[in-house]
């Protein structure tokens, strides 16, 4: 399959659709289709994704205008440059106001088609990165222990083929890190990369979110939406937690990995994109085969390829680095104590490093100094059996000698977090790696006092 930018012409005048044709594909990045009116545009993006589309605003029967209102409402994504002999301002801003991206005259020149169509691929990347993109566009991987670094270089050579990958490892061990290190380093790197969450949606809304949806296909859908599949063309999709999706998706699921085809919900048109697909779970995915949660054949077809990422246990030689890098970049003026280190390093980190860098910005918030000592820490590392936490004060609230049940620890935890965060619930939730809704079930169920 084909990694270039896909676009629409559509013009009545066979001579111009010929000749954006000829010279779009004269350049290595660009596949053309070509329609001559309305109706026979709307049908191609019916079953297809474009980055552009350029229409002639004067088309008989169906107008340029009714095919943007058609592309915006159907593939939002789609950048859509008006063609034109004359730009009628009304009509000017009534396109501009339906998502119009740019305008070009005819005769247009080489140079600036080729410009605009340019420009317009890049705003689409830019809106989908913005939109989609949780972390930095190049994913920093810290570590020196062998075992980590045999990883990169595993994904290194897994970014260079096609194949599908399943990222397997606990949680906080940095699986969409590296899902995005192999996308960077792919043939793909210069298209999106989209991820999606499986666990944090039920059955219709994760069909609806991976595949799209006809307006009307169900009570909320009040407008035709464009699934992250259509987003992702051309790129990389990221499907996070995988072994959570029920037995009722997984064959639709199987059926889009087999065929590139999909139908959004509600829909009677099968359509096709070309994405790579990267999954990542923190199941043991081939006990939920035999258990009989996840079918084998799903289960073929995205392990083509296999990456276990290490647990932050046993690449320990790795935690000063981490514990430099976060501080860094979360205060400019921080150090951590060798006592507070010691800690660290004695600690088996059963969040990993997601729970290495909360405590590090727990930390933060907490030294009133520019050494970070014991004291600052976390109360589930200050929990870590080590000598130096023996003599240590500072967590006056617990008593070390004590073994607290897992619900004490986790109520301590929460209380701790919230007051790092000034009592924000939001970014409480988000420090934890916990939507907002499970923190706020957390608080009543613990019975904690928010303070007004």
């Amino acid at each position: 399959m084909s990694n270039k930018y896909r676009v629409l012409v559509v013009d009545d005048e066979e001579s111009i659709t010929y000749l954006v044709r000829t010279e779009l594909e004269d350049l290595p990045d660009f596949e053309v289709d070509t329609a001559s009116n309305g109706s026979e545009a709307m049908n191609l993006v019916r079953s297809r994704v474009y980055d552009v589309a350029l229409l002639d605003i004067k088309m008989p029967r169906v107008s340029g205008i009714e095919v943007l209102k058609y592309i915006k409402e159907n593939s939002p994504s789609t950048q859509v440059i008006m063609l034109t002999n004359v730009v009628d301002i009304k009509t000017a801003v009534e396109a501009t106001k339906l998502g119009a991206y740019d305008f070009i005259s005819k005769p247009y020149e080489t140079d600036e088609l080729v410009a605009t169509v340019r420009r317009a691929v890049e705003h689409k990347k830019l809106l989908i990165n913005t939109e989609f993109s949780q972390i930095s566009k190049q994913p920093v991987l810290i570590g020196e222990s062998k075992v980590f670094k045999d990883v990169i270089e595993k994904a290194k050579k897994i970014a260079v083929s096609e194949a599908y990958v399943l990222i397997q490892g606990a949680s906080g061990t940095g699986k969409e890190l590296f899902a995005r290190f192999i996308h960077q380093h792919s043939s793909r790197r210069d298209m999106p990369f989209v991820a999606v969450n499986c666990a944090a949606m039920p059955d219709q809304l994760l069909e609806s979110e991976l595949f799209g949806h006809e307006k009307g296909s169900f009570t909320s859908a009040i407008k035709t939406k464009q699934g992250l599949v259509e987003v992702a063309n051309g790129g990389t999709l990221f499907l996070d937690e995988v072994g959570d999706i029920s037995l009722t998706t997984q064959p639709k699921l199987l059926r889009f990995l087999e065929t590139g085809e999909f139908r959004r919900v509600g829909g009677t048109n099968t359509r096709m994109v070309n994405v790579r697909v990267i999954s990542a779970t923190n199941k043991n995915i081939q006990e939920e085969v035999r258990a009989g949660r996840f079918r084998d054949d799903l289960l073929y077809r995205l392990n083509v390829v296999s990456l276990r990422l290490p647990e932050l246990k046993e690449r320990k030689e790795d935690i000063p680095l981490l514990v430099e890098n976060f501080l860094s970049r979360k205060s400019k003026n921080k150090r951590i104590s060798p006592q507070a280190m010691e800690i660290l390093m004695n600690y088996d980190w059963p969040g990993n490093v997601r729970e290495l860098e909360h405590v590090i910005e727990g930390a933060i918030a907490l030294s009133h100094s520019d050494v970070i000592e014991p004291k600052d820490l976390w109360m589930n590392v200050a929990l870590a059996n080590v000598p130096a936490l023996q003599s240590n004060p500072g967590f006056d609230s617990m008593d070390t000698n004590k073994l607290l049940t897992m619900e004490e620890m986790e109520k301590l935890y929460i209380e701790r977090a919230l007051k790092c965060n000034n009592w924000n619930r939001l970014k409480t939730a988000a420090a934890l790696g916990i939507t907002a809704k499970t923190l706020y079930l957390k608080i009543k169920k613990y019975k904690i006092q928010i303070p007004q």
